[in-house]
């Protein structure tokens, strides 16, 4: 049974850095996969924010992302990360890591496997 559970989401004010990570379980080969970073917000579809490479040095990102979240996965350890600084109360959403065999994808119907999400609240 694949799980995937995200982790760091919390309250911070707006410019603060927050790392999520996401812990993967129940794949296999997990280096195989390409992994993503969702988010979404009542009432707005989910928004892909950015997609690594099985081989975790080609990345993707939202546009309004570019500059200010970073994608990366440790292999070894099964786990997926985005690293997101500058924050702004528009980054304030529920953010779902993903699995998917369509490498580099930005569509979430082409994630195979979703977490549970973590709420990240950029609020003064």
């Amino acid at each position: 049974q694949v799980q995937l559970v995200e982790s760091g989401g919390t309250l911070v004010q707006p410019g603060d850095s927050l790392r999520l990570s996401c812990a993967a379980s129940g794949l296999n080969t997990f280096s195989r996969y390409g992994l993503g970073w969702f988010r979404q917000v009542p009432g707005k579809e989910r928004e892909f924010v950015a997609t690594i490479k099985p081989d975790g040095r080609t990345t993707r990102y939202a546009d309004s992302m570019k500059g200010r979240f970073t994608i990366s996965r440790d292999n070894a350890k099964n786990t997926l990360y985005l690293q997101m600084n500058s924050l702004i109360p528009e980054d304030t959403a529920l953010y779902y890591c993903a699995v998917t065999l369509i490498i580099g994808s930005t569509s979430p119907t082409t994630y195979l496997y979703w977490g549970q999400g973590t709420q990240v609240t950029v609020s003064s």
